[in-house]
């Protein structure tokens, strides 16, 4: 897909684009993720960017879109004050803001998750330690796709994945996600060609 076909499908009033990877980013891409971010926040009127505010892929992509309107970047953690002074968001959500008894479909969905399945019914029920936090990252990750409360659905998911290790961790478990719900996903095998 071409950046303008991206931008005809998905720049409408309500869209949400994903825009978030890997941890771990090679030294030539960075530049690339501010660079995607910005293009895109820049090029579009009606889209609103999420995150999940992790180091890395996460990170580089909302410092593009902040440099062009932190007001269209909204960011779900997985508990308050995650990473506080790297969130440059214009709107946040947090985990222990959502009442999990009444978004049932998150959390099933959150279980789909083979690593973390158990422990997310620990993490609804109140119980916070150390093993539940990996529960309290993948309902983050599931609540990007599957929105909550207020804030709906994911639209599409621009990806950047680990391409020697691609769909695994968390990054894995949110394209699944995607997939899963119909929600299409780009990683930078088609939009790196976006930033020629």
């Amino acid at each position: 897909m071409k950046l303008a076909d991206f931008i005809e499908r998905f720049d409408f009033q309500g869209s949400i684009i994903l825009l978030e990877g890997k941890r771990i980013v090679a030294e030539a891409d960075k530049l690339k993720l501010v660079a995607l971010g910005k293009l895109l926040a820049a090029n579009t009127s009606h889209i609103t960017f999420r995150s999940g505010n992790a180091s890395g892929a996460d990170e580089y992509f909302s410092e593009g879109v902040v440099s062009f309107d932190n007001s269209r970047l909204q960011v779900i953690t997985p508990y308050e004050g995650h990473r506080k002074k790297q969130n440059l968001a214009g709107y946040t959500l947090n985990l222990d803001q959502i009442p999990m008894v009444a978004e049932s479909e998150l959390v099933y969905a959150a279980k789909h998750n083979p690593s973390t399945a158990g422990l997310v019914d620990d993490f609804v029920a109140g119980k916070k330690n150390k093993n539940t936090i990996k529960a309290a990252y993948i309902l983050r990750d599931t609540a990007k796709v599957l929105g909550c409360g207020a804030w709906g659905p994911a639209t599409a998911g621009v990806f950047y994945d680990d391409l020697s290790n691609p769909e695994s961790g968390g990054t894995g478990h949110t394209i699944a996600l995607c997939r899963h719900y119909g929600i299409p996903v780009f990683n930078q095998q088609v939009w790196f060609e976006w930033l020629i």
